[in-house]
């Protein structure tokens, strides 16, 4: 499978050729100095988003290369604008380093040889999805509104994947090609989608829950750079700033045309408990809709089982065991009836 790698700096070559050649031969080209042909196999992206003529570069490159299915960006810090950059000029996924180009090229060409036998493809789907969350996040970085018709359109692709391929299929492949802001945003929907079919929910309670899932964390998209891409764990300053994110959310969906009350009900509220100490208005119990319950557990179920960079992602039966010890701030009956979802094999 070749390599068609498109950069700007060519001192970034002998890297990238040590990483992945002989298994994958490397075309190199500078961006804005040589041509670029459209590779029978992956084009890969390296150069830096932050300066803008590079980003118009890569725009004008990308018109001529649109054909070409796998298109990878390097990404080489974890920075959330960055990767929803990348996504926006045509990624269908982003790496941050050459050794885990290396793996994702694995990853690429077993999803080509299943495509050539006719076989599952792989899932173009999670690539419209992170698409679809690097579009909404990006437009409101850029002060402008989020189309609902985007979360609607994530929401119906999650929840067909799931009624299709059940949830395992669905977290590792969340895992897999995503990560950060996206991939939380990602696996809460998912989870939460799970648990309602699980539930037996009709189609419209499924839909309402998944929207407000995939919208719940939707104010990440205002909080500093610094703070929402932290190596590290946030010290109490900056967790008071992080814990801004639900009124922020709330704030920029409430005057969307045909936005439902429940769903922002969920985004300003998910992080309410049941005995008062959530926040941000310490509902009691009483206040707290059972929208706002479910997506609660999924949500706090899908931190846990998430990879950060300051710890390993605990295993589901970890996860599930210190939701059962969150009696009094999450509806035990619920918590019950999420183990099917938490445990399955």
């Amino acid at each position: 499978m070749l390599v068609c790698y498109l950069t700007d700096e060519p001192g970034k070559i002998p890297a990238i050729r040590a990483a992945l050649e002989p298994q994958y031969p490397v075309v190199p080209r500078i961006l804005g100095q040589e041509p670029i042909f459209a590779p029978s196999g992956v084009l890969m992206v390296d150069a830096d988003l932050r300066q803008g003529e590079r980003v118009d570069q890569i725009k004008h490159v990308m018109k001529d290369l649109d054909a070409i299915g796998e298109r990878l960006f390097v990404v080489h810090r974890h920075l959330h604008h960055l990767v929803a950059q990348a996504y926006a000029l045509g990624a269908t996924g982003v790496v941050h380093s050459a050794k885990q180009a290396a793996s994702k090229l694995t990853q690429v060409e077993a999803a080509m040889r299943a495509a050539e036998s006719g076989r599952e493809a792989g899932p173009a789907w999670m690539t419209d999805c992170g698409k679809a969350f690097a579009a909404m996040f990006s437009a409101i970085g850029n002060g402008k509104t989020i189309h609902l018709a985007d979360a609607e359109t994530v929401t119906s692709q999650i929840i067909a994947s799931i009624d299709q391929n059940g949830l395992n299929g669905w977290l590792d492949n969340v895992r897999k090609y995503h990560e950060g802001t996206f991939q939380h945003c990602l696996l809460v929907t998912g989870i939460a989608v799970a648990f309602a079919l699980d539930m037996n929910f009709p189609p419209q309670d499924v839909k309402r829950l998944g929207m407000a899932a995939t919208l719940h964390d939707i104010g990440k998209a205002r909080i500093p750079l610094a703070i929402l891409d932290k190596p590290g764990r946030l010290d109490p300053d900056e967790e008071d700033i992080m814990k801004q994110h639900p009124v922020i959310g709330y704030d920029l969906l409430k005057d969307i045309p045909n936005i439902s009350a429940e769903t922002l009900d969920a985004v300003k509220h998910h992080h309410e408990y049941l005995d008062g100490s959530g926040y941000p208005d310490h509902l009691p119990g009483g206040q707290i809709s059972d929208l706002v319950r479910l997506l609660t557990i999924s949500d706090i179920f899908a931190a846990l089982i998430e990879s950060r960079p300051y710890r390993q992602p605990l295993s589901r039966q970890d996860a599930y065991k210190i939701l059962c010890d969150m009696d009094g701030k999450l509806e035990t009956p619920l918590v019950k009836a999420f183990r099917d979802v938490a445990m399955v094999a």
